[in-house]
C-alpha cells in the first residue's frame, strides 16, 4: 500500500495553476478555462458551487498532471500534434 501514499504525496507537491494563468498560457478567456476544468477529476475546487448568493464564489486550482491530461485530450480531439 506504499504506492497510493506516494501518488498522493506527489499530487500535493506538484505545481497547481490558477484559472488566469491557464487562460493566459492557452489564450482563452477565464470563463472558458473554468468551464473546461471545473468538473475535471483531480482539480481543487474551493468554495460553494451553488451558494445562496447570485454569484458563485469558487477558487479553482489545476494540478500540472490534470493540465497535461486535458491538453492532450483536447489536442487529440481536434487533431493538433
Amino acid at each position: 500500500m506504499a504506492v497510493p501514499s506516494q501518488i498522493e504525496t506527489s499530487v500535493h507537491i506538484e505545481r497547481h495553476y490558477a484559472v488566469t494563468e491557464i487562460a493566459e498560457m492557452w489564450s482563452l478567456s477565464a470563463d472558458k478555462v473554468r468551464e473546461l476544468f471545473e468538473n475535471e477529476p483531480g482539480v481543487l475546487v474551493i468554495g460553494e458551487r451553488s451558494p445562496r448568493h447570485k454569484r458563485r464564489y469558487v477558487t479553482i486550482r489545476v494540478p500540472q498532471t490534470v493540465l497535461e491530461r486535458v491538453h492532450s485530450r483536447l489536442s487529440f480531439k481536434f487533431g493538433v500534434r
